[in-house]
């Protein structure tokens, strides 16, 4: 007799997104995400206005994403939803739907740690997309996050680098800034740097001991660099804006790919999966690939949609837990800072 599916519905607010995804055991039926441009006036995501468009956003999201589905509430198995980290208002949002919408239903609820999602997206069940076999090293890198995981197995993971000031996000879009770009910069410094040199500008690497990372000199020499050249020449950065680009991508792309090659060294594990926003870069998925072929590494790259923030990650952490009967009651609270 075949097995009844399990039917997840997943919720993600823990930033400017709104989204809910729909999975039917560990494949994607529908993945649905509004985003808040209201932010991009102000260079930066403002926590009050995120928690307010989440509001107006949360039900007409989470409806689009049963129809596309096909799949009515009283046929869900659980709801998952992001527990932190996150913006805190956010995430009480997305909590808070999560516990009445399971409470009406009578059907478990599920809490999920962000930064573990986006570890596990690589186990949706996707056509051309291959999973990891533990143990295997994730590169989770976004804009409030840059660490290197050790994943033994689905809930046991150990950080064995992560950055001690910024993140790798905020370094693309704090240098994106300083040239005049505007908010979000980072997927703006990775298209002009598609058509520009990268051996053009040398800015010096931070020297960090282990497997940690430091951005925030890196952003610092930027900054000094191009204030210099600009008194120079006042057109200094439009007239190089590709070079630019490419020149800073190239060396935050250096900085990762040297903490991916020690933590090779000392682990011996030669699985890399990256996750998180940033690991949409075209520039850190080539270097990636150029990498497995030249060093014999196994690399793991996620589907595009499944790299910025989204339901569906949230929704196979929460496949994963309910196969392990690890749900949680109504007084389960969210955390803008949760440990692993």
């Amino acid at each position: 007799m075949p097995q009844k599916p399990i039917y997840i519905l997943a919720i993600e607010s823990s930033c400017d997104d709104t989204a809910a995804a729909v999975l039917e055991n560990d494949k994607v039926r529908s993945n649905v995400v509004a985003n808040q441009l209201i932010h991009n006036q102000y260079g930066g995501v403002v926590p009050e206005l995120a928690s307010r468009a989440h509001q107006v956003n949360i039900v007409p999201v989470v409806d689009v994403a049963l129809q596309k589905a096909n799949i009515k509430r009283d046929q869900l198995s659980a709801i998952a939803f992001t527990q932190g980290p996150g913006l805190m208002g956010s995430l009480l949002v997305g909590s808070s739907f999560a516990k009445s919408m399971a409470l009406a239903l009578d059907i478990p609820l599920i809490a999920v740690h962000h930064m573990q999602a986006h570890i596990l997206a690589h186990f949706i069940d996707e056509p051309g997309f291959d999973k990891p076999t533990f143990p295997f090293l994730a590169l989770t890198i976004s804009g409030g996050h840059t660490q290197i995981v050790q994943v033994n197995d689905f809930f046991d993971m150990q950080i064995i680098g992560e950055t001690t000031d910024d993140a790798v996000g905020e370094a693309f879009d704090k240098s994106a800034k300083i040239l005049g770009l505007p908010y979000p910069g980072g997927p703006l410094v990775d298209k002009h740097a598609q058509n520009g040199n990268p051996n053009a500008f040398s800015f010096t690497k931070p020297k960090v001991p282990n497997l940690d990372f430091s951005f925030s000199g890196l952003k610092t020499a930027i900054l000094y660099f191009v204030q210099k050249k600009k008194t120079e020449n006042p057109n200094f950065v439009s007239d190089n804006l590709d070079d630019l680009c490419a020149s800073i991508q190239q060396t935050i792309i250096d900085i990762l790919m040297e903490k991916i090659a020690l933590a090779i060294s000392q682990t011996g594990i030669k699985q890399i999966a990256i996750g998180g926003g940033v690991s949409a870069n075209s520039g850190i998925r080539q270097t990636l690939q150029d990498a497995e072929k030249k060093y014999g590494w196994k690399t793991y790259i996620p589907k595009f949609e499944y790299t910025t923030d989204n339901a569906a990650m949230i929704g196979i952490v929460g496949y994963q837990k309910y196969l392990l009967d690890h749900f949680e009651n109504s007084a389960v609270v969210s955390k803008a800072r949760i440990s692993f």
